[in-house]
């Protein structure tokens, strides 16, 4: 019997996340493992008159790293290019069999495989911020992940749907409500030029003037709940500790500490991956810099899942990413890889905007 909160899920996406109408090109993109969500989604975007068509994963990135050679790694997918530059909308649907597939694989491979596909990554971000491209991702459960979480697959699916609102009756209501809550904490941190963050081991100013709040409501992640924007480029001055692992390409890094002088990461230290951290650290010229300071709002997730849709989410925490910044938010710097990792502020964090206390102990004071 299949679970009907799958079908609710496919009705938010394509009607409140997406907006789907008709006509619009619509690629659907998941792991085979992904395929009752899959399955949903493309009745849901018939209905509505829209065009989609799917892209399946089996799990041959394993055997991309092994076996490519440097033409291969640097060869840009001609179908890729065209759908990024050409469909109205893309879901994308994580979801895996194995989330530890690509462990092993030296990440040297990854680290130019990622910078050669930066360019095209960056003209499909230009997209979605002018509006010309609408993007989701969402996360299915799998065994793989509740594996992660610490949690059964029943567990693990109730956390996930439970974190999408699909209990309530009516799901896009509750993220609109949502929307209209964040966006005033938003319109406020439009008009400040700089923030300093404070927290065990964190020490860090960053200048964020002229650039635009995103208000983050289910429509480009789902679920949602975080408010982000993308710094002055070479601004980052002082450093960061990041509390939980971060997870990038199937890698997980302990312990992490930055050290940002005039906007770079000048010194990168962890507890476990650190050879891992510099060598993505390294991936092209932007990969030290920041490409988005985020806090988290959704105080409906406090577990840590090693998921960073979610995780990145969790309300008393603020994250940052290395690499690609946003163009909606005035960000430009550009890279192959976009990293986030999360700190704690629950507990002795403070973020101060032009002087003024306007965070403390992982609540917002305005």
């Amino acid at each position: 019997m299949s679970d009907p909160r799958v079908k609710k899920m496919a009705e938010v996406l394509v009607n409140y996340s997406l907006a789907l109408k008709k006509g619009d090109k619509f690629l659907i993109s998941g792991h085979a493992v992904t395929e009752p969500l899959i399955k949903e989604v493309y009745q849901e975007a018939l209905k509505v008159g829209a065009h989609p068509m799917t892209n399946i994963s089996i799990g041959l990135g394993e055997f991309f790293y092994k076996y490519a050679d440097d033409d291969q790694l640097t060869f840009i997918n001609p179908v890729t290019k065209m759908i990024y530059e050409e469909f109205d909308a893309i879901l994308t649907i994580w979801g895996e069999s194995n989330t530890k597939a690509l462990s092993g694989v030296d990440p040297r491979k990854i680290a130019k495989n990622s910078a050669a596909q930066a360019e095209l990554s960056h003209k499909f971000m230009e997209r979605i911020a002018s509006g010309d491209v609408k993007w989701c991702g969402t996360q299915f459960p799998t065994h793989a992940s509740a594996q992660d979480a610490d949690m059964s697959l029943t567990e693990y699916e109730d956390f996930v749907y439970g974190s999408c609102k699909l209990n309530e009756d009516d799901p896009a209501a509750y993220w609109k409500g949502i929307s209209e809550q964040q966006e005033k904490i938003a319109e406020i941190l439009n008009s400040k030029k700089e923030l300093h963050f404070l927290s065990e081991g964190t020490d860090l100013k960053v200048n964020v003037e002229g650039r635009k709040w995103i208000n983050c409501d289910g429509k480009q992640n789902f679920p949602d709940g975080e408010i982000f924007t993308t710094p002055i480029k070479k601004s980052a001055n002082g450093k960061i500790t990041f509390a939980y692992p971060a997870i990038y390409n199937e890698r997980e890094v302990e312990g992490i500490q930055l050290t940002f002088e005039n906007g770079k990461v000048v010194k990168a230290t962890a507890l476990k991956g650190e050879d891992y951290l510099n060598t993505t650290l390294d991936t092209d010229e932007g990969s030290r810099y920041l490409g988005e300071v985020a806090i988290g709002t959704n105080y409906g997730i406090q577990n840590f899942t090693k998921n960073i849709l979610f995780d990145e989410k969790i309300g008393g925490t603020i994250h940052l990413a290395v690499g690609a910044g946003f163009p909606e938010t005035g960000g430009d710097n550009k890279s192959g890889i976009h990293w986030d990792m999360i700190c704690e502020m629950k507990e002795e964090g403070k973020i101060f905007a032009d002087g003024e206390l306007i965070y403390e102990k992982g609540k917002f004071l305005i």
